[in-house]
């Protein structure tokens, strides 16, 4: 069984900056697609930024030019580098994995969940 272990979030002012981290641990053949999405109170989750195991980044246009994805192969472990935060930023902040496991089956695996807060 594979975990998401995420970290990084808290309580910060309108444009400073925040690093997620998420470390994948467990049993599984690959991780394929990394990425974040978010959750905001009363709001849909929507997705924040994406990077295939190549190094091919996606992000929302909301954070488009503010946020940066990354990941650490070796480490299994993917990074949110959130700079110039917004009020707008505000929300629970989900890791997920495309896993393979050893028997080449494939799932979507989601971490607990970070809480970010930018606020004055």
């Amino acid at each position: 069984q594979v975990q998401l272990v995420e970290s990084g979030g808290g309580l910060v002012q309108p444009g400073v900056s925040l690093r997620l981290s998420c470390a994948a641990s467990g049993s599984f053949f690959s991780i394929n697609t990394m990425g974040w999405d978010r959750q905001a109170p009363g709001k849909e989750r929507e997705l924040v930024a994406r990077i295939t195991v190549g190094g091919v980044r996606d992000y929302a246009d909301s954070v488009k030019g503010r946020f940066s994805i990354s990941r650490d192969n070796a480490k299994n472990t993917v990074y949110l580098q959130m700079n110039s935060l917004k009020p707008e930023d505000t929300a629970v902040y989900y890791c997920n994995a495309d896993i393979t496991t050893r028997g080449l089956r494939k799932y979507d695996k989601w971490g607990q969940g970070t809480q970010v807060t930018v606020s004055s």
